[in-house]
């Protein structure tokens, strides 16, 4: 068959762009690993639950192994860590004159562009907050930033189209010549999101605690010298503003923008991270090794040792690997000394 738009990883972040643009009336497709998930949507229809909107769409949805034939655009959507298999799978059901579509966390465009070629793929960056609940059911918790940009800072006719097409499902939905800045603006508020899979309180909750300011300050300011050090200028959304978090900002500064990512996550129906949720309800590993890892990674290429953000890491491999109890404690360990 030959499709518009085929939807990578029927997941959360996937399901819910894939649900909206199905409604709308555009030919969307999904590709997923869960079999029952799979023939949910292609039986039942795929169900966005949740205080945003509740509704239904029947789709084609297939298994990897079982999807045939090429597509204008993919939009991938599965965990970081799953990206080069993903892409090395669904590269010959990539129409030539089309383009992959990241809506991932972390710096997955770097892998995308490797494998399809820089050309045929787009970045995005999203913040908005949905859980896959059960085959075929998505809860869409609250809505967020959608940033949608060329790698290489164009304003294209292609980037252009894309965001009319994407503003059905977020109607704040904004282009940038910039993604980078906000690829990894998004690393430095996911490594506080790492942060708080680690126990038990919701991301507010969190977020709120008074004695933790000092991890918060630290893993942001990792991230963002990292960032700079790079040449990239980062960029914040949804009360997170990486200038709080300069090496010369005042405490006072990173204490406001906390209490902003508080304001902004606490009414959202989606209280804790999908990190949290993969360790404590799906049982499975993170993205921590593509995702935050790659901080200190290119950290490393700088001189920039990043050692809070190493630590997180670390401990995260801990409760992966069943040594580490997943308790609010262990954010203290993260405390610099």
């Amino acid at each position: 068959m030959s499709g518009h738009i085929l939807v990578w990883g029927a997941g959360a972040i996937g399901g819910s762009v894939g649900a909206w643009l199905k409604r709308a009336g555009h030919d969307v497709s999904f590709v997923d690993v869960e079999a029952d998930h799979v023939a949910a949507i292609r039986d039942e229809g795929l169900r966005i639950t949740g205080p945003i909107e509740n509704f239904s769409v029947k789709a084609p949805a297939f298994l990897p192994d079982h999807v045939k034939g090429t597509w204008k655009y993919i939009f991938l959507a599965v965990k970081a860590h799953h990206t080069e298999a993903a892409c090395r799978a669904l590269t010959p059901h990539l129409a030539q004159d089309g383009y992959v579509l990241s809506l991932q966390n972390g710096l997955c465009e770097l892998i995308i562009q490797r494998i399809v070629g820089r050309d045929r793929t787009m970045g995005a960056f999203v913040n908005f907050s949905a859980d896959w609940i059960a085959p075929g059911e998505i809860m869409f918790g609250g809505r967020g930033a959608v940033v949608l940009g060329e790698l290489d800072g164009r304003m294209s006719a292609r980037l252009e189209t894309l965001h009319l097409l994407m503003r059905e499902f977020e109607p704040n939905a904004i282009t940038t010549n910039a993604i980078w800045g906000y690829l990894w603006g998004k690393l430095g508020y996911g490594a506080m999101l790492f942060a708080q899979a680690l126990g038990d309180l919701g991301i507010a909750d969190c977020l709120a605690r008074p004695e933790l300011l000092p991890v918060w300050r630290a893993l942001g300011r990792e991230a963002v010298e990292v960032a700079l050090a790079e040449g990239v200028d980062p960029k914040g959304f949804n009360g997170f503003d990486p200038a709080c978090f300069m090496p010369n900002a005042h405490p006072d500064e990173a204490a406001a923008c906390v209490d902003a990512m508080v304001a902004f996550n606490r009414p959202n129906a989606k209280t804790h991270s999908g990190v949290w949720r993969d360790l404590a309800v799906r049982k499975r590993r993170t993205e921590v090794d593509v995702q935050i890892a790659p901080i200190y990674e290119v950290g490393a290429r700088h001189g920039l040792p990043c050692p809070t953000v190493r630590k997180l890491v670390a401990m995260i491999h801990e409760v992966e690997a069943g040594t580490r109890p997943m308790t609010d404690a262990n954010l203290l360990e993260l405390i610099p000394t």
